[in-house]
């Protein structure tokens, strides 16, 4: 998530927005297990638009629990660009890493991407939202 930051923060406004909507554009499709399945994930009410997302943590290794990797899926519709570029850099930036690591994510995190002079407070706030949804889900599931 740092070196997402630190691109951003390199970048003037207009080219922060561009990012964006390069990460909503690389956000992954669906499985095919959440492919139609809304109801089987949790949507964001924080965001403005209608996002989707479901949190899978991995069992291996039994040993370490804080070790188990995380991987996140988001449904987010394609006429909401900067929706998606949110869930396109908590994708990039968090799956795969383990439970330890992504609980270890500073909740002010999606201010960091010094997005505040390109998008609204209250959509930031969305991200923030998404962040702090995907934290409660892996501190739920790492426990079973």
């Amino acid at each position: 998530m740092r070196e997402i930051a630190a691109d951003f923060a390199e970048l003037t406004a207009p080219e922060r927005l561009q990012l964006l909507l390069e990460f909503s554009e690389g956000l992954p499709e669906l499985p095919e297990r959440y492919a139609g399945s809304l109801d089987s994930m949790e949507q964001v009410h924080e965001c403005q638009s209608p996002i989707f997302l479901a949190v899978e943590v991995g069992d291996e290794p039994a040993d370490a629990p804080g070790a188990r990797p995380v991987h996140l899926f988001f449904s987010a519709p394609q006429e909401a660009p900067t929706t998606r570029g949110f869930a396109g850099i908590l994708h990039e930036g968090l799956d795969g890493l383990t439970v330890d690591e992504v609980l270890a994510v500073p909740e002010v995190a999606p201010y960091q991407f010094s997005l505040g002079e390109a998008v609204s407070p209250l959509r930031l706030r969305g991200m923030v939202g998404m962040l702090s949804r995907i934290k409660r889900q892996v501190a739920l599931k790492s426990q079973s």
